[in-house]
This record gives C-alpha cells, sequence and structure tokens, in this order.
C-alpha cells in the first residue's frame, strides 16, 4: 500500500510559480507511472500531468508550456513545477500512482491517492 503526501500549494498571484511535492511511503514506487490531477470546486477532477515508469511525460492541454513534472526517486518525491499561474487554475491539486508503469489519463485507473493541497491564484 502506497501513501501520499502533497505540500506545497498556497496562494499565489496571477503570473506566479509554485513547486507540488508528493511524497511517497514506497521506494518501489520509482516503477510507478505517477501523476498529478485537480479538482476545482463543482467541476471533475481533471489530469494535469504524468511521468511513466520509463520516465515519459505526458501534460494536459491547458498546462502545456507552463508545467513540468518530474521526480527524485533517491526522495520518493514527485513534483509539479507550475508556472505563469492563471486564476483559473484554482483547484485542489491530487498526487496519484498507479501500479502499472504506462499512463492514463483517466482518474479512475490510478489506485493510490494523497489527500490533496489547495493552489489558489489571485487576480
Amino acid at each position: 500500500q502506497v501513501q501520499l503526501v502533497e505540500s506545497g500549494g498556497g496562494l499565489v498571484q496571477a503570473g506566479g510559480s509554485l513547486r507540488l511535492s508528493c511524497a511517497a511511503s514506497d521506494r518501489t514506487f520509482i516503477k510507478y507511472a505517477m501523476g498529478w490531477f485537480r479538482q476545482a470546486p463543482g467541476k471533475e477532477r481533471v489530469f494535469v500531468a504524468a511521468i511513466s515508469g520509463l520516465e515519459s511525460t505526458y501534460y494536459g492541454d491547458f498546462v502545456k508550456g507552463r508545467a513540468t513534472i518530474s521526480r527524485e526517486s533517491a526522495k520518493n518525491t514527485l513534483y509539479l513545477q507550475l508556472n505563469n499561474l492563471k486564476p483559473e487554475d484554482t483547484a485542489v491539486y491530487y498526487c496519484a500512482a498507479r501500479a502499472s508503469t504506462s499512463v492514463v489519463y483517466a482518474a479512475a485507473a490510478y489506485d493510490y491517492w494523497g489527500q490533496g493541497t489547495q493552489v489558489t491564484v489571485s487576480s
């Protein structure tokens, strides 16, 4: 059972940056596909970015060019760097992992979830 704990959210002005972190309890997570999703109030949870077991990266269209996903295996930590933030990026951001090396975009395909971290972007 993998436990995931996010951090790094907060309040930022439009145009600013944040780096979200996700600490995993299991060292074997380096073999897994891991991703970030976000959920705004009253909306569905949507795919933001993911990294495969072979370190290929994938991004949602609305963050392409503004986000970078990476992981540091020695620290069992996944990151999401968000730049040029916009008010519409305001949401709870969730870290997720699936017991597979391949990335899929559907939230239902992920087996483990963190509790989420709030990102609020003011205009």
